[in-house]
């Protein structure tokens, strides 16, 4: 029996469990990989985005600014490599100037610091290597990049530390609604727990729509990218951002914390919940698509390609809260980017919640 029960290990199951894990509880996180980041969380751009991409007012935005102030703070305390490089969103047309300084204006109702619109001189004295197509480019500071295995590794050891306990190999099969308590069915016996925190990613839905007549549909959104070798890692020094599209923010180039190169990802929706296979055309409309922003990409230096599947909800919005006719079920869903950037304020998020529902006691 537990006092909660986390269903997945990615970056917001192991934010909650170490946010939790401050709090006299009983807590277990089930994971049916073999170990944490090994979902959403292993394969995507590990970018902290500043947020001004966010609808003002959404969940998204309030978490991504909230996540990417405490970015510095936590990298320091967990010791996972963080750098505040910032972020240039391009435009190589007349007309994307306007959407230049919209994004600008949402970002300052987020809340988001130091956003200035650079002239063609400006960005290119930034970065040399952009597309000669640049006109303008919106210059966001406190953008960054950060390793999401070592962060989501760190958060989970602080939580386990703390006393959470890891159960691998673990897959949730079944989850029946008790009167006072929830029984999760698994691949390794039925554990019985009072509540439930649903981080599971693109299983989210699945599990929601178990306990909840009020259904939830997530898309596995599948993102190719191409990661270069080291030797190409200075050819930008800050996250370029193409102007943003229907499906997101569009593929960009940006250096990694461990001084590689990454492009991409493309945004296609799929069916399979497992589709992490790369393919030709999406490793193609990466190179394309990065080719239009950023000059001279020394392509010959790929050394791995690689897709990431992204949470998408219907409604493209976080879906964090108790569930209406679940009492006890506290969903975590719908966790796309600016996810990654987000987790260290959903894992607050989450524990306010149960907080203010168990009237938890901190600990020592």
């Amino acid at each position: 029996m537990y006092d909660v029960i986390i269903i997945g290990a990615g970056v917001s199951g192991a934010a909650a469990a170490r946010e939790l894990s401050r709090y006299q509880l009983k807590i277990c996180v089930l994971e049916r990989e073999e170990d944490v980041c090994c979902g959403t969380s292993k394969a995507n751009s590990g970018i902290a985005h500043s947020g001004y991409d966010a609808e003002p007012g959404s969940l998204m935005a309030e978490l991504n600014v909230k996540g990417s102030n405490m970015m510095g703070q936590l990298s320091k305390e967990l010791d996972f490599p963080f750098k505040q490089t910032g972020s240039l969103t391009v435009c190589t047309t007349e007309n994307g100037i306007a959407m230049l300084h919209k994004l600008r204006e949402r970002g300052m109702k987020n809340g988001v610091e130091g956003l200035r619109i650079l002239d063609r001189e400006e960005a290119l004295a930034m970065e040399p290597n952009l597309s000669d197509q640049v006109l303008a480019a919106l210059y966001a500071p406190t953008a960054g990049i950060v390793c999401p295995f070592e962060l989501n590794i760190a958060m989970a050891e602080n939580a386990y530390n703390n006393g959470v306990e890891f159960k691998f190999d673990t897959e949730v099969k079944n989850i029946r609604k008790q009167e006072n308590s929830f029984v999760v069915e698994t691949s390794k016996g039925d554990f019985e727990t009072g509540c439930i925190v649903n981080a599971a990613g693109v299983y989210a839905d699945v599990f929601h729509n178990m306990v909840s007549e009020k259904k939830i549909h997530i898309t596995p959104r599948r993102g190719d990218y191409c990661l270069l070798d080291k030797s190409a890692g200075n050819h930008v020094s800050k996250t370029i951002f193409a102007l943003p599209g229907k499906y997101g923010k569009g593929i960009l180039v940006a250096p990694t914390v461990h001084g590689n190169l990454i492009l991409g990802p493309t945004a296609i929706d799929i069916e399979d919940k497992e589709g992490t296979n790369t393919t030709r055309e999406g490793l193609d409309q990466v190179i394309e698509r990065a080719e239009m922003n950023v000059k001279n990409i020394p392509l010959r230096q790929v050394i791995t390609s690689f897709a990431g599947l992204r949470a998408h909800e219907d409604g493209h919005e976080f879906l964090i809260g108790e569930v209406e006719d679940a009492k006890g079920f506290i969903d975590c869903a719908g966790i796309e980017s600016p996810g990654l950037t987000s987790a260290p304020a959903i894992g607050e998020m989450v524990a306010q919640i149960l907080k203010e529902k168990m009237n938890l006691e901190e600990k020592e």
